[in-house]
């Protein structure tokens, strides 16, 4: 087959993916949250990537025979990804969960596209259209509609934890992990990307586990967190971040950092599915405006025309 006729993945597929990762990362939240009595931030975030690299093995390893020299001629690029994207984004969202409602954090997770968009400036000097930073704020309305429960009165009543800050401190680890993400190298394939990054990853979240047991001795996990263990390795771990980093590849970090205002709507209707909570009227608009927030942020400008 010649170049000229090789096919290309059609110009959705990204965008499926990048919502698949918001999808599988809005249940990651509720757990997070949920998990906050059964594992420490650091040690939840180890036994994750330990589980999510076990399962990645036997698909990653055949893969990566005989790319020893490939990886150590990008061994700082591969250690940077892995201490800003499985070391301290997720230890930080933990850490953060422990102390403040799963509300303030996704608010604040909504800054995401902030920092990834000032990430892309420092790193690659690339701006954003004006097209993009209007489809983000009108993505933002929707989140405000539903965190404020179509009231943007209620929004002022919100209290702030001492969560907040670490938080906050996750958003450009986040940013910086996603901009870099451009420059990985194409050969590792994706499984065996992510691997490698497990591996890089876990020596450190050891380290910080045992340093973090000092101060918060660890307890034996009740089934429903091993089950919660379990969903955060393989989809929160394995599938969303094999789904970013394909999507992000494919449109660049810019583009699907407007998708991030799907997290907190899909964390919504999970709400909705999972704890029987009642769908209401500002639910359904809420939503509906981040979608074609995200929608205009990421539609190619030739289909607006």
């Amino acid at each position: 087959m010649t170049r000229g006729k090789e096919k290309r993945a059609p110009h959705w597929q990204p965008y499926v993916l990048l919502a698949l990762a918001n999808l599988f990362w809005g249940g990651n939240w509720v757990i997070g949250r949920a998990l906050r009595e059964a594992f420490t931030p650091v040690t939840l975030n180890f036994w994750r990537w330990l589980l999510a690299a076990l399962v990645l093995a036997p698909f990653a390893l055949p893969g990566l025979a005989g790319k020893g020299a490939l990886v150590r001629r990008h061994a700082g690029l591969l250690a940077a990804l892995a201490l800003t994207g499985v070391v301290l984004f997720q230890s930080l969202v933990y850490l953060g969960l422990q102390t403040t409602t799963t509300v303030n954090a996704v608010l604040l997770n909504s800054s995401g596209p902030l920092f990834m968009l000032l990430c892309s400036w420092v790193l690659e000097r690339e701006h954003a259209t004006g097209r993009q930073i209007f489809g983000m704020l009108v993505s933002f309305a929707g989140v405000f509609v539903i965190l404020g429960r179509g009231d943007f009165a209620n929004l002022l009543l919100l209290k702030f934890h001492s969560g907040d800050i670490w938080i906050l401190l996750a958003m450009p680890m986040w940013g910086i992990y996603s901009v870099l993400l451009k420059r990985w190298p194409k050969e590792l394939g994706g499984t065996g990307f992510l691997f490698v990054l497990a591996l890089a990853g876990l020596p450190v979240l050891f380290l910080a586990m045992l340093l973090e047991a000092l101060y918060l001795p660890p307890t034996p996990p009740t089934a429903a967190g091993v089950a919660g263990l379990v969903y955060v390795a393989l989809f929160a771990s394995v599938g969303a971040f094999i789904c970013w980093n394909r999507g992000v590849a494919a449109v660049g970090a810019n583009v699907a950092g407007f998708s991030l205002p799907l997290l907190p709507a899909f964390g919504t209707v999970l709400a909705i599915l999972f704890l029987g909570e009642e769908v209401r009227p500002f639910h359904l608009v809420g939503i509906a405006t981040i979608l074609v927030g995200v929608f205009l942020a990421t539609r190619p400008a030739r289909l607006l025309q």
